[in-house]
């Protein structure tokens, strides 16, 4: 029986809406919002929400309501995620939340939201018989999932997402030099348990889930003077030297810059920068030539649950 439902993804800088119809190999997109609450501005390692973006928030979760209520969904899903799960103030917003839209927000663990992130990708169809790294640069954490299409070997989250690090080490633009060896410190420091796995299952490529790798995707083929709808994409493969050559040019650019590249959307702008750097590290320092973008992410293994 087609069913009719609703996932919202509720991350640190965007909050997600989509509404399918159909069964889990045969789906039509209603509806895909993405709103840029920026949930975390002000408040990301202080574990607060601040007061205007509190405001952000619960304005756009009054619209996904509009248009849940327009197109007649019954089963609805929200899940929060780092920004959410660690501030102080989460739980006031999802009673508000619940209080004025009747939507009841549910917060996953890092644990949680790595496994949903794997059955995402998963659903794109890019996972293989090689052993993959699953990256999911978010706003809050950062989410390492080793796996290939039958099963996970390992998966952890780390609160080290892309609005923590631009709020630690990417205070002056462009980055300084100084500034990106001690991020690269930083996160070899938080990630000993990653390191220990991935010396344990040999990791062939590495897949960026959503998010900057959409980016990243985009401008490697506009660069080209192709023409880039993320709309009509599962995943993408990366030439690797592409990858270094534009993440090398996003590093080193200004706020400007980046502001006048039309592939970058708004929310990404400055964030951009710590989601090269992290991703440029990752790939020297495990020695990975081959990169992928799944265009699939949490969202996708939401519905993929309740769709069965």
């Amino acid at each position: 029986m087609r069913k009719r439902v609703a996932v919202m993804d509720l991350g640190t800088n965007t909050f997600h809406l989509l509404i399918v119809e159909g069964l889990a190999n045969d789906l039509k997109e209603l509806r895909h919002d993405h709103v840029a609450v920026k949930l975390g501005e002000g408040g990301i390692n202080k574990g607060l929400i601040q007061p205007a973006a509190f405001e952000r928030g619960l304005n756009t979760m009054k619209s996904f309501q509009q248009y849940i209520e327009y197109y007649g969904v019954k089963e609805v899903k929200a899940i929060a995620t780092s920004a959410m799960r660690s501030a102080a103030n989460g739980k006031d917003f999802m009673d508000q939340v619940k209080a004025e839209t009747g939507i009841q927000i549910e917060t996953i663990n890092g644990d949680s939201e790595a496994s949903y992130i794997f059955y995402g990708v998963k659903a794109s169809d890019i996972l293989g018989d090689a052993t993959s790294l699953i990256l999911d640069i978010g706003g809050g954490s950062i989410e390492f999932i080793i796996a290939n299409h039958t099963k996970i070997f390992w998966k952890q989250s780390f609160e080290i997402g892309a609005a923590r690090l631009m709020d630690k080490f990417h205070q002056i633009d462009p980055i300084p030099v100084d500034c990106i060896k001690e991020l690269h410190q930083y996160i070899d420091t938080i990630l000993l348990d990653f390191y220990a796995a991935a010396q344990r299952f040999k990791i062939e490529n590495l897949i960026g889930s959503s998010g900057a790798f959409e980016t990243f995707a985009e401008i490697a083929e506009r660069t080209k003077g192709n023409d880039f709808d993320l709309k009509k994409l599962k995943s993408y493969q990366f030439d690797s030297e592409d990858l270094i050559s534009l993440t090398d040019s996003l590093i080193r650019s200004s706020h400007e810059q980046r502001l006048n590249n039309p592939c970058i959307i708004p929310v990404r702008i400055d964030m951009i920068v710590v989601a090269s750097i992290v991703t440029r590290y990752l790939m020297q320092k495990l020695n990975i030539n081959k990169i992928c973008m799944s265009a699939y992410s949490l969202k996708e293994g939401v519905l993929a649950e309740m769709l069965g």
